[in-house]
């Protein structure tokens, strides 16, 4: 149903006709638009937007927002936190040309910002995304030439990482404007391996915050009837250094970094069996699936973060070529993926960064 249709059946049935009101509801105490900025001002800048035509309003406080329509004095409506969360409280009215706003209001409206505060800073998310180009400038990573419709062309594996990625780019910051969506590169460029993994431990975050590292490639082999897509994580016995040991006791330091690196271990685990299952769902029978392995390829093991590597499919395999060079398919391959990671997070975050590998 249309969000606007929507809130309209429940203002309609939330709505207390004028009629039923009492003496002491027509009577509450009310605040001028400046003072309850004043009362909101302790949870940050507030600003504030009001639409005379549709007579609606919405504080803004960082991130999060309240929105609002004015309604009769005395009457009760809704108030939307965020989108998501619906408040039943005293509807601001328009008086003389002024907006007034119940006390019943201003409380409701402060307590709901705050929850939402609380929730931000409890609840587990994904604030970045990292999306690694394989490849690139001075190496080409994989070549190969097939003859295509006729034709002899050749296929470059850092120019499909590159159109894959900057496709995948584009769909995640359209999806999560709040989210950091950050590339190793954007051209034909070659930063190093290390200058990759450096970019992405770099981030900051925090306390409930989390960060994954997506790696794109094409692979090759001299068996060209190898074919097909799959998914790398770090291989689960691979010792690494996942935290900054300064911050802890010599003799916790270990255990800390051992647990760390098991929930980073699962959640690769979890993020790669997301992305094949997109790519299952986007590919269809066109290509087939090698399943997620573990390898301690350089880029996952020295990010720390949940780590995946891909191969979008065979190079050196003239039908996987095939694909990889129409450039339909090229967003489906970034369809994949897209699919794939945002199934991840929804995940992750309804679980308050819980994730299972059963």
């Amino acid at each position: 149903m249309n969000r606007a249709i929507f809130l309209f059946f429940i203002f309609l049935i939330v709505t207390i006709p004028l009629s039923a009101q009492t003496a002491v509801q027509m009577s509450v105490q009310t605040l001028t638009l400046d003072e309850t900025l004043d009362r909101l001002g302790g949870l940050g800048n507030v600003e504030f937007r009001w639409d005379p035509f549709f007579q609606s309003g919405t504080f803004a406080i960082a991130e999060h927002s309240a929105t609002f329509e004015a309604g009769d004095p005395g009457v009760t409506g809704i108030t939307l936190i965020n989108g998501t969360e619906l408040l039943s409280c005293p509807n601001p009215y328009v008086e003389k040309g002024q907006l007034r706003f119940p006390e019943g209001f201003v409380t409701a409206l402060r307590n709901g910002l705050e929850q939402a505060f609380h929730d931000e800073r409890v609840l587990f998310r994904i604030a970045a995304i990292i999306i690694d180009p394989g490849h690139g400038g001075k190496d080409a990573g994989a070549i190969a030439t097939h003859v295509i419709n006729g034709k002899s062309t050749q296929i470059l594996e850092k120019n499909i990482t590159l159109k894959v990625s900057l496709d995948l780019y584009s769909r995640l910051s359209r999806a999560y404007p709040d989210k950091r969506i950050l590339l190793t590169r954007n051209g034909d460029t070659y930063p190093s391996l290390e200058e990759r993994v450096d970019l992405a431990n770099s981030v900051l975050l925090k306390d409930n915050e989390a960060i994954i590292y997506i790696s794109i490639h094409a692979n090759s082999s001299f068996n060209k009837h190898a074919r097909g897509y799959e998914v790398w994580y770090l291989t689960p016995d691979y010792q690494r250094t996942v935290i900054d040991s300064e911050k802890y006791a010599d003799d916790l330091a270990p255990i800390f970094n051992a647990m760390l690196q098991e929930e980073f271990t699962a959640e690769s685990i979890s993020l790669g069996r997301s992305i094949l299952s997109g790519f299952e769902e986007t590919l269809g029978n066109a290509l087939p699936s090698r399943g997620i392995k573990s390898e301690a390829w350089y880029v996952v093991r020295n990010a720390r973060m949940p780590a995946v590597l891909v191969e979008l499919g065979f190079i050196t395999n003239e039908a996987d070529a095939a694909l990889m060079l129409d450039e339909a398919y090229l967003k489906k391959f970034s369809e994949a993926l897209y699919k794939g990671i945002m199934d991840f997070v929804n995940t992750f975050e309804r679980s308050g960064g819980l994730v299972s590998v059963e």
